[in-house]
């Protein structure tokens, strides 16, 4: 489905518009910023692209950007993440919105040409599905992209260094707001949303194996752990599996982890990490989730091949009975299970992203014509601060500020013993 082939109903819009509003509320430094553009309109005109997780606080920023003059577009970045009602809102306020919840590769392919022959000076990206999809079918259109997760910058650094990167590329995840409040608390909080919905296991006293100890990593062993689990980390960079041993964690090998969790979870923006070889050292009753943004980190098709017998036993839970007798469950089909199964992040966290977001595409459309170096930058870092800032003062928050003679003493190299 898309918004041309079938035209949403105005039930469904109106809880869309139900679902944002609510949102909003929860997002008060978007709305402060809306307010801004709204008036300033530094948009007017520019096409905008995204292929983002239709939730309603991507609802929230799509309203800030056409407030502020922008020709908007979108489609979904997952099939599981989006929700109808968002779709049918947007669609329905004149933000062109081609995704339905579920759809068939083919169609979310189809969607994603759709948005791209638009045109975009700005494309939006929740994984590089659509920076990538532009590269390999229009190498002429210039545009600048902006991707907000891990996943997708991996993907479009590896593009820069193939030199094949179609355009300048901001990488909103690497700005320090993103990763240690959306990544940290929001991903940690909605992978165990999904989880418990999908299951409705008690956690305490289950051995939980973490795969990834990034900061959506970290985010999902710190709840784990406040719900009573018994922590294992897995990773593969040596700095971080030391990180997790001084947190507290239990650190080894994927392969000695396999033997001994009763859930896992992996948040590693890599392929295999549970693969064919491992189902068979599996637990009995083994639940596998992932949270990373695409479903290669367990190998579904292996897994599909290996076992005789699947059973759906309730909303993304399904059985895997494999041929030695034991069962094993996988949620949201191994898509990103708090996006899927779940409601994704809060909105209260989704505030600061995509305040941040808001703010650095006025700075793209403001400072296109010094941004055409084909590379993956930083937003200014000075963004962070400021929506700090906005946050802070909306929540009613107050912190110290430097004295003059403090601010000469940090700012200068003459003071010593």
């Amino acid at each position: 489905m898309s918004s041309l082939k079938n035209a949403p109903s105005a039930e469904l819009a109106e809880r869309g518009r139900s679902l944002i509003d609510w949102s909003e509320h929860r997002m008060p430094a978007l709305s402060y910023l809306r307010g801004e553009l709204e008036r300033s309109r530094p948009l007017d005109g520019i096409r905008i692209a995204g292929s983002l997780h239709l939730t309603p606080e991507t609802g929230a920023l799509a309203r800030c950007l056409k407030g502020a003059g922008a020709s908007l577009v979108l489609c979904g970045s997952n099939p599981l993440s989006t929700r109808d009602e968002i779709s049918a809102a947007l669609s329905l306020d004149g933000i062109l919105t081609y995704a339905s919840y579920g759809e068939t590769r083919e169609s979310y392919y189809d969607n994603m040409r759709l948005v791209a022959e638009t045109r975009p000076e700005i494309a939006l990206d929740d994984g590089a599905d659509l920076i990538t999809f532009i590269a390999q079918n229009d190498r002429s259109l210039e545009f600048i992209g902006v991707e907000q997760t891990t996943t997708g910058v991996m993907r479009l650094r590896a593009m820069a260094r193939d030199e094949a990167l179609p355009c300048p590329v901001v990488a909103l995840n690497d700005a320090p707001l993103k990763q240690e409040f959306d990544n940290l608390y929001g991903t940690g909080q909605n992978t165990i949303d999904g989880i418990l919905r999908a299951t409705n296991i008690l956690i305490a006293g289950k051995t939980v194996v973490v795969a990834g100890f990034g900061w959506v990593g970290r985010g999902i062993a710190q709840r784990m752990r406040g719900h009573g689990a018994n922590v294992i980390v897995t990773e593969v960079n040596s700095t971080r599996a030391l990180h997790a041993y001084y947190d507290g964690y239990r650190v080894m090998p994927i392969e000695d982890a396999i033997r001994l969790g009763d859930l896992f979870v992996t948040a590693t923006g890599c392929r295999d990490v549970i693969g064919a070889e491992d189902f068979a050292h599996l637990k009995d009753g083994a639940i596998l989730a992932n949270s990373g943004h695409f479903d290669v980190e367990v190998n579904v098709a292996s897994l599909d091949r290996i076992a005789p017998r699947k059973t759906a036993i309730r909303s993304n839970l399904m059985q895997y009975t494999l041929p030695n007798g034991r069962k094993i469950f996988l949620l949201a089909q191994g898509r990103l299970v708090g996006q899927s199964a779940a409601e994704a992040s809060p909105a209260d966290v989704m505030d600061l992203t995509f305040t941040l977001m808001a703010m650095t595409v006025e700075w793209i459309a403001q400072n296109r014509d010094e941004l055409r170096e084909r590379r993956v930058k930083l937003p200014p870092p000075e963004f962070t601060e400021r929506v700090a800032q906005l946050k802070l003062h909306a929540l009613g928050l107050r912190h110290d500020s430097w004295t003059p003679s403090q601010r000469e003493y940090v700012e200068s190299w003459a003071h010593g013993t």
